[in-house]
């Protein structure tokens, strides 16, 4: 088995694709719209099997939990960038262009190598080697 995609619900779809196509590569397809729902959706591929569905749709409530406190639930994803370089390189430019950065890259107590950043709606997303 094997996981085949997370989702998320935005209310800025096309702002959430663009950051993760700009900054992690992800590839998009085509919008899906449902009228009767006034559901929108995209699945954006990475490099490897894992999917991200990105949903849009009226009436779903705002996110009440902290952004920068840990909470319970789905806390974070984990995106692979290949090299220490990659995730110092990334992590500065995602800072440059005016993103908050709640993890430095640093190697954790278990050997990974990650920085913590929070997408344009929020999401805490490791950028991990």
């Amino acid at each position: 088995m094997k996981i085949d995609h997370i989702a998320i619900w935005t209310q800025n779809l096309e702002e959430l694709r663009s950051f993760y196509m700009k900054y992690f590569n992800a590839i998009s397809n085509e919008k899906y719209f449902n009228p009767s729902k006034k559901f929108s959706s995209y699945f954006l591929s990475f490099d490897g099997d894992c999917r991200i569905e990105i949903m849009e749709m009226p009436g779903i409530p705002e996110f009440k939990n902290d952004v920068i406190e840990q909470f319970l639930g789905l806390i974070h994803f984990a995106i692979n960038v290949g090299s220490k370089a990659e995730v110092d390189e990334l992590t500065k430019v995602i800072r440059n262009d005016g993103y908050k950065i709640v993890g430095e890259p640093r190697t954790t107590g278990d050997g990974c190598y990650e920085s913590v950043i929070l997408d344009p709606d929020g999401n805490r997303v490791e950028i991990v080697a």
